[in-house]
């Protein structure tokens, strides 16, 4: 949803005009921009606050760096940036519908339909981000973006390349969030080497998100979360019965007993439910 500008918001970011507001995270706030041509784009930019600080720095650049590592089938496509400037900025291609958070607010869990092409794609979508050696690290239904052109994966401020140690997470500080976080992001730093695998269990609750509209490691608290995920069992109750087992699958704490994103797809695909290819949109009346 695009908002009004706040006073003190940027009237220009480099050589784009804000002409509204997308939303706001952790590391900064997402504008619209129009360009000089007149098309309009995504225009991240990080937190005046955090300027000075070498970790956010660090962590900006990184996210320019694994944005523009990732087909543009997958993600958002990097248009221009500048993780120099004060504040740093990120432009993307703007991508007209809503993430996946505000359409099960909006309409509900998904439908057969729609949950298949959401599943499907966003399997596909990881894919392609594996495939490039990119770990995303906080896939979650805001992150998810519905475009009439299929699914797209947003925000990957903190991403990692496969061969990378830091996880820019200290034992203290969890970076992420913890609904959808794999159980091995809980370990000590260093403990074992986080892997694609960790994206495919965000993926299995995210799906569980998008067919019943309540997560499967719920609880009152963050910690109570944590638990579940660490020594629980996810609520997979009312999930359609040909999703069900591969949710089962992408949820279990051993992350070498995951299927990888690409089996999910194939997996997907192969099943008897009705579909269609995995980039029709979601944004048709159920």
């Amino acid at each position: 949803m695009i908002k009004a500008l706040r006073p003190g918001d940027p009237g220009t970011v480099g050589d784009y005009r804000v002409v509204g507001r997308l939303g706001s995270g952790g590391m900064g706030s997402v504008f619209l921009g129009q360009a000089a041509d007149g098309r309009r784009v995504a225009i991240k930019v990080g937190r005046p606050e955090h300027m000075d600080e070498a970790e956010f720095r660090g962590r900006f650049r990184s996210e320019v760096t694994r944005s523009r590592q990732v087909p543009p089938r997958a993600t958002a496509a990097v248009l221009d940036a500048d993780p120099d400037h004060d504040p740093p900025y990120l432009v993307v291609e703007y991508v007209d519908g809503p993430n996946l958070a505000a359409l099960i607010r909006e309409r509900g869990p998904l439908d057969t339909t729609g949950l298949h092409r959401a599943a499907v794609g966003l399997a596909g979508a990881l894919t392609a981000i594996h495939g490039a050696g990119v770990i995303h690290r906080d896939l979650k239904p805001d992150n998810v973006l519905v475009a009439a052109d299929g699914i797209k994966v947003i925000d990957f401020g903190i991403a990692q390349a496969f061969e990378a140690t830091s996880r820019h997470t200290k034992p203290d500080r969890l970076v992420g969030t913890i609904t959808y976080m794999a159980p091995e992001r809980f370990d000590p730093a260093g403990a074992r080497p986080l892997t694609a695998a960790a994206d495919v269990f965000a993926w299995g609750a995210v799906v569980a998100f998008a067919a019943t509209g309540r997560t499967p490691f719920a609880g009152d608290s963050a910690s109570a979360i944590a638990t579940r995920i660490l020594s629980g069992t996810p609520d997979l109750a009312g999930l359609p019965g040909w999703v069900r087992p591969l949710i089962g699958r992408a949820l279990v704490r051993d992350p070498s007993r995951r299927p990888t994103a690409r089996e999910l797809f194939d997996a997907l695909q192969a099943d008897g439910v009705p579909k269609r290819k995995w980039k029709w949109s979601l944004l048709g009346r159920r």
